[in-house]
């Protein structure tokens, strides 16, 4: 029984070392080093892509917090606009 298990956990490390190297050499292949290069090249331009994106967001959240701020100054504006004639009458 032993000499069975002892076999199979032998002849699974063969192939797992066999499927490594053949792994390893496939790997670094001319073919796959290339194809880490174009899917670096889009990875890089996904980035820039996303980096686009996200500047024309905070430049709109700028320009909305600028908004923002105008309306509440004007409101305070009117309300002590309204708080001084109160205080006329």
């Amino acid at each position: 029984m032993d000499y069975d298990k002892y076999c199979k956990n032998l002849a699974v490390f063969a192939g797992g070392v066999l499927f490594g190297s053949a792994g390893v050499r496939l790997l670094t292949s001319r073919d796959a080093k290339k194809a880490y290069t174009h899917a670096t090249a889009a990875a890089l331009r996904m980035k820039e892509s996303v980096m686009e994106t996200v500047t024309t967001v905070q430049e709109n959240a700028a320009d909305i917090l600028a908004s923002a701020k105008d309306i509440n100054a004007r409101r305070a504006e009117a309300e002590t606009a309204v708080e001084d004639t109160s205080d006329e009458t």
